[in-house]
């Protein structure tokens, strides 16, 4: 794959970077990937239950760049904070799933602030009109982001496709996150890198 898409946004917070990474992209970042998967705190949330080692964590990458998802690397003020992508795409409809890597930076808004990045992304540059999220029961946190970009519960039988076993499932569609997110959406920089 070649170079995709970057999402830039300079907030009161910090310059926020997204960008979509060559195989090559995430190797330089593997090692920090696979210990914020496996970190004690992500890992249940994220539904792991075995340890991921480095060629699992590129082979997930090079599983989703196969299936035609749009994966991100994440960084705040040039570090690398996480990463995130839209997945499943069809019909319409995806899923999104993000990590914020480090458990200390969790829960003080920067999912927030990069979760609305990848999702300005999707709905201006992606055929998409709603999106999808599946959360363990667990991750409040996870939740809570996903209120706040203005997903709601979704318990159909279209939504239950995107989950685990267990998993609560949300949804947004684009004319919400467009209506709620209109000044973030006019400040974030999309373009091809």
């Amino acid at each position: 794959m070649g170079p995709g898409f970057r999402i830039d946004w300079s907030t009161p917070h910090g310059e926020l970077l997204a960008y979509e990474p060559r195989l090559d992209e995430v190797r330089d970042h593997v090692r920090v990937l696979a210990e914020a998967y496996n970190d004690p705190h992500n890992a249940p949330l994220l539904g792991h239950t075995q340890r991921l080692a480095d060629e699992e964590v590129l082979e997930h990458y090079a599983s989703l760049l196969g299936q035609g998802a749009h994966p991100f690397l994440m960084f705040s003020d040039g570090e690398l904070a996480g990463d995130g992508d839209i997945r499943g795409i069809a019909d319409g409809a995806g899923e999104f799933a993000f990590l914020i890597a480090a458990p200390a930076a969790q829960g003080k808004g920067l999912g927030t602030r990069f979760a609305t990045m990848v999702h300005a992304f999707g709905f201006t540059h992606l055929p998409l009109e709603r999106l999808y999220a599946s959360i363990v029961p667990d991750n409040l946190a996870s939740r809570r982001v996903f209120e706040k970009l203005g997903y709601v519960i979704d318990a159909s039988a279209t939504a239950r496709e995107y989950a685990d076993d267990g998993d609560v499932t949300m949804v947004i569609d684009k004319a919400t996150f467009a209506r709620q997110h209109a000044a973030a959406m006019a400040e974030i920089r999309i373009a091809m890198r």
